[in-house]
């Protein structure tokens, strides 16, 4: 009955299409999806190679539907509409106590899930169901009951919370302390390895850090790059070498010891981005979304005075 499921291209990059074409901008679609504009260029192309034929034409700054494009758009969008109505009246009629959270894996591994059995404890009427993804989720048409997202803050057609801000501090295993290569200082840095995150804001590199602390002659590319905080982390809790990473994230590897910040803590250095919760309008209110809002905000008050 439902073969021709196999049939159709990723719903993501046809819903990226579908928002592109009508701004004529991946910028602007981006902004709709809450993602970056490489994300729906990316998935774009996916789906003019899944089709085999471009659906756009790239000029210099602007876009342009090819043939293809502006036939597919209309029913395309009608489509989407009459799936968003769908999923209203699924909403509408549901009685859940499931609440699934979109959280970026390194952020789920290590902020969330060690004080989610506090909110367990509170709520064991509420099922709850982590989906650790970086992946393109739209929050506003209900792929998840609420999302924590690292960005600008400039969320369309969701309730918007502040969570955090942060600041990049440099952190490694207390072992670096000491040895053949003590790391006291931040000239120290230049006998260790740097461990990298590929970030979506350059402020948060180590080239930037060097800078500000006022450091010269050190490769600031040098050493491992990875995709996730977490895998950074988890290198330099190895001792492997040292990470630069948000506070705020790795604020109970520091109050165990388990990490350091082997600098003053004026050596850290604010970033741009700052992590939100967000929720669909459509179930913003609900008692289960509720619920989890007052607990996470609760959780930040308690460590950190100034939210």
């Amino acid at each position: 009955m439902y073969e021709f499921m196999s049939s159709l291209p990723p719903l993501n990059a046809l819903r990226a299409f579908e928002v592109a074409a009508r701004h004529l901008s991946f910028k602007r679609a981006a902004d709709e999806l809450n993602v970056t504009p490489a994300a729906i260029s990316h998935q774009v192309k996916a789906l003019e190679e899944w089709l085999g034929t471009p659906l756009f034409h790239r000029l210099t700054r602007a876009l342009r539907l090819t043939e293809a494009g502006q036939e597919a758009l209309p029913t395309l969008t009608q489509g989407f509409g009459t799936l968003v109505e769908a999923i209203g009246q699924m909403q509408a009629n549901a009685d859940s106590k499931v609440l699934t959270v979109s959280v970026s894996p390194s952020f789920g591994t290590m902020w969330l899930v060690p004080k989610l059995d506090r909110f367990r404890a509170r709520h064991p009427d509420i099922e709850i169901r982590i989906d650790g993804t970086d992946r393109l989720v739209n929050i506003a048409q209900g792929d998840a009951d609420v999302a924590v997202r690292y960005g600008a803050g400039d969320y369309k057609r969701v309730r918007v919370d502040l969570l955090f801000t942060q600041r990049n501090t440099p952190v490694c295993s207390p072992a670096l302390l000491e040895g053949d290569f003590p790391l006291r200082e931040p000239n120290d840095l230049r006998d260790h390895t740097l461990l990298h995150v590929d970030w979506k804001d350059a402020d948060a590199s180590w080239r930037m850090w060097l800078m500000a602390a006022g450091v010269a002659g050190i490769n600031a590319a040098r050493g491992p790059h990875f995709t996730q905080e977490g895998m950074a982390v988890q290198a330099a809790l190895d001792g492997q070498g040292v990470a630069l990473i948000g506070d705020k994230l790795v604020e109970d590897y520091l109050t165990t010891g388990a990490l350091v910040c082997p600098f003053a803590p004026d050596m850290s250095t604010p970033l741009t981005f700052s992590h939100y919760l967000l929720s669909p309008m459509g179930v913003a209110a609900q008692p289960k979304v509720t619920a989890f809002r007052e607990w996470l905000i609760g959780e930040l008050q308690n460590t950190d005075p100034a939210l």
